[in-house]
């Protein structure tokens, strides 16, 4: 499972998850890739099964780029603890997701490969994506 070797501070905060990405917005590595329409936090487990999905489908041909890291920690306090007594502990790791990023990366295979690829991925998330290209993402139409 995907997480940081070390991190600063052991909790976070929760904040916010609104407006849109400026940064990872924008396709860099591959042809083709899936971005988010909506903002959620997205698991480590979840990050895995769709790479595993991508990658078995494309077997050994073309190159996949995930481009998302889980880099926050949630906490959470077992069932049926009275409140107080301070935060929980961590329980799971999640990367937090704007509308607009760009989340995986897929180049050297064929345009209906790498769809169907990417379609199946998008399968395994929590959230609404849509398949774009280089050329799409670029040319503004989002």
């Amino acid at each position: 499972m995907l997480m940081p070797n070390r991190t600063k501070y052991r909790k976070q905060q929760r904040r916010s998850m609104a407006g849109v990405a400026t940064r990872g917005n924008k396709i860099t590595g591959g042809e083709y890739g899936l971005v988010a329409l909506e903002p959620c936090w997205m698991k480590s487990n979840q990050i895995e099964a769709a790479r595993v999905a991508l990658t078995r489908y494309i077997k050994r041909g073309g190159q996949v780029w995930v481009k998302v890291f889980p880099d926050k920690p949630v906490s959470k306090k077992p069932i049926g603890v009275r409140m107080g007594s301070g935060k929980g502990s961590v329980e799971f790791w999640v990367a937090v997701i704007k509308p607009g990023r760009v989340l995986f990366e897929i180049g050297g295979i064929p345009e209906d490969q790498s769809r169907e690829a990417l379609r199946l991925a998008m399968h395994k998330l929590p959230l609404k994506c849509k398949i774009v290209s280089k050329a799409e993402l670029e040319g503004g139409s989002k």
